[in-house]
């Protein structure tokens, strides 16, 4: 299991740009192009070069962790909600979700950890190979809550848009056969989205006078072998929720993406150094899909809470401490805070990617 970006092996994170802006990318290159080609015939007018430069800046260039056309975007995002709107997790199609209790231990134990991940991996690449396109979603959170002592709890869940398959229902049964080797699976309704009632830097009141401030994990180094969950959650003595939204590609589409995304790096990656750590990735990722592997785009969310907005902006300070001593990279989302509590909930399994810029 491979992320789309080259140079991070799962698990890993997928920072790209959305399709929406992926599009536009597209067209903005194809009208530079022709502007080019209609020069050597006709000058255009000048006014048309900084049109089709200041569009390639607004979509490319970025000042911090995404570009500016998503900072505005996200300045847009906060005058106009207040909430996250019913459109973010209601997207039409079926979703599942259930608890999940891995073999007590299993995170812990290096050995029971890989094999484990192993077998989500796997499960994974069959998700990715029941539809022709991308587009299933598989969900997971971890909770740690802290009273007398610290409970933990784990839900899966499987999002199929509407059209994708003809039968979404088979499939949901069928992957559920399929992650049923993770451990128990027992069927759950996902209690509904808390509401927003306050807001300031950095973090969201929300009903029951709870507060959190969520960060989305942009990136973590190699050597931690998978063990994400223990770093974050477990022994931590301090109440958070992760959480990581997969997106499997299948095989075909997998086996292109690949091939285009080693052309592109051949083709406009002029750094030496950073080139030949793009042949190495991607020598990896061709050996995995040639094992049978999928890509996959990885989007992962740490939730922190706290019964006041001091005790949230402390516990924020306290993970951002423990992420920068283990190499972990955290983007604590200015402007998107009522928006990005949802994504560790289940009900962050039918998020469109974009949801959170």
């Amino acid at each position: 299991m491979y992320s789309l970006t080259p140079g991070y092996r799962v698990p890993a994170l997928q920072r790209g740009l959305s399709p929406v802006e992926t599009l536009l990318t597209k067209a903005n290159a194809g009208v530079g192009s022709a502007v080019l080609m209609s020069a050597m015939l006709t000058p255009p007018p000048i006014w048309t070069f900084g049109a089709v430069g200041a569009t390639a800046a607004l979509l490319n260039l970025a000042p911090g962790p995404r570009s500016v056309a998503r900072w505005a975007a996200v300045g847009y995002r906060r005058l106009r909600e207040r909430t996250a709107p019913a459109a973010m997790t209601t997207q039409e199609g079926v979703t599942t979700t259930w608890a999940l209790y891995p073999e007590h231990g299993t995170m812990q134990d290096p050995q029971l950890r890989a094999a484990w991940h192993d077998a989500f991996s796997r499960a994974l690449t069959f998700a990715g190979d029941q539809a022709r396109t991308a587009g299933i979603q598989v969900h997971v959170t971890h909770h740690a809550r802290v009273g007398e002592y610290t409970e933990h709890a784990q839900t899966l869940s499987v999002h199929v848009p509407k059209g994708i398959v003809g039968q979404p229902a088979r499939v949901v049964e069928t992957l559920a056969h399929e992650f049923a080797g993770l451990g128990v699976l027992t069927p759950v309704e996902p209690e509904p989205v808390p509401a927003v009632l306050d807001r300031g830097p950095g973090w969201v009141g929300l009903e029951g006078d709870r507060y959190a401030a969520t960060a989305r994990i942009t990136g973590w180094p190699d050597e931690t072998d998978g063990d994400l969950m223990p770093k974050l959650l477990l022994g931590q003595g301090a109440e958070r929720s992760l959480s990581v939204l997969y997106r499997p590609l299948p095989t075909g589409q997998s086996r292109r993406a690949a091939k285009w995304q080693i052309a592109a790096d051949e083709a406009f990656t002029l750094d030496k150094v950073k080139a030949d750590a793009h042949d190495r990735a991607n020598t990896r990722t061709h050996g995995a899909l040639v094992q049978g592997a999928t890509l996959v785009d990885i989007d992962a969310y740490l939730t922190v809470w706290g019964d006041s907005p001091e005790a949230v902006t402390d516990a924020r300070w306290q993970a951002s401490l423990m992420a920068d001593r283990h190499r972990i990279r955290l983007d604590w989302l200015p402007g998107q805070q009522h928006r990005a509590h949802v994504m560790t909930t289940p009900h962050g399994a039918s998020t469109r990617k974009g949801a959170i810029l």
